[in-house]
């Protein structure tokens, strides 16, 4: 069976994950990066095909047709026309819950970073700002407690929960919004305007949907305190970049910490770069060794289980 892995270099750009586990279920071709163009070419005469953030359109599906199978690099399916897979018998599958301690582990280095000033007294220090202070301690820059702040969460799924687990431990209020009600939350559960309201942070991981492109507004933000910081984790498209951009500059939220962006890599014009108080990541929330091992081991074992006829994390 013929295996076409059309973006390796996202899941291995420093070449530390071995092609071996692949390489277990049949004839592996690799092609570190794919462009629009190139996809169905790269793809050829292949029965799986393995992607991260390559488009699987029906153009590509209908010039390849031994494609039996598409299984994904991500939790996210955006890119690939599953309605139409699923109307030519194609089987797509994800790879749900492979980064949630990751991404929730980057999350707290965002909040804390912000509560904790840790940059910036290092900064001060190397400036030798204590070494000309009068006092033992030197602490003009204002440091909080995360205790009795409240941590607004929009989305509950794995990422959203262990999020809400290691704020809870922090002491803080957790206040959840999310499409569906879960059962047994042990946190108020509540609409995304109150949840913006009340944040002290407001941190998303939802998916990108028709109802949350562009959620992060004007009208969202003109809820949040002044004082508050927005984290964003999930998708770039749930944030109107200029609308965030406007609200930093003009005083209206404190901070921002992203890890995504609409466009991504980063368009040199988006108006987030030079905004104040915005610090920016280049999506490596999920990237840690260890959960992108966990990753090629999920996307395996999706493969083996449709080769034995029981798919798993099955998404059309």
């Amino acid at each position: 069976m013929k295996i076409a892995v059309l973006d390796w270099y996202t899941v291995n750009i420093s070449g530390d994950i071995p092609v071996s586990r692949l390489e277990e279920l049949g004839e592996v071709k690799i092609i570190p990066l794919t462009k629009p163009e190139e996809t169905a070419a790269n793809i050829g005469d292949a029965d799986i095909v393995l992607c991260n953030k390559v488009l699987i359109t029906r153009e590509v599906m209908d010039a390849c047709p031994n494609i039996k199978y598409i299984g994904l690099f991500a939790t996210g399916y955006n890119n690939v026309d599953i309605g139409y897979a699923a109307e030519k018998g194609i089987t797509v599958c994800n790879a749900g819950q492979y980064s949630t301690n990751a991404v929730a582990q980057q999350t707290f280095a965002y909040i804390l970073d912000r509560f904790s000033r840790i940059r910036d007294y290092d900064k001060a220090v190397k400036d030798g700002e204590w070494e000309r202070s009068p006092a033992f301690s030197y602490f003009p820059i204002p440091t909080s407690e995360l205790a009795g702040r409240t941590l607004s969460i929009v989305g509950y799924g794995s990422i959203g929960r262990k999020v809400a687990e290691i704020g809870h431990a922090f002491g803080m209020d957790i206040v959840v919004s999310t499409r569906t009600a879960p059962k047994d939350c042990p946190y108020e559960v509540t609409d995304v305007i109150t949840a913006a309201e009340k944040a002290d942070v407001l941190t998303f991981h939802c998916p990108l949907t028709e109802q949350t492109k562009h959620i992060v507004s004007r009208e969202l933000l003109s809820h949040m305190k002044s004082s508050a910081m927005l984290i964003n984790t999930a998708r770039g498209g749930i944030v109107n970049e200029a609308d965030l951009a406007e609200a930093l500059n003009t005083g209206k939220l404190a901070a921002a910490y992203l890890d995504v962006l609409d466009k991504e890599p980063m368009s040199p014009d988006t108006p987030l770069k030079t905004a104040k108080n915005c610090t920016i990541t280049p999506h490596t929330a999920w990237a840690p060794l260890e959960t992108r091992q966990r990753l090629v081991e999920i996307v395996c074992s999706n493969i083996r289980a449709w080769q034995n006829g029981s798919p798993t994390n099955k998404v059309n």
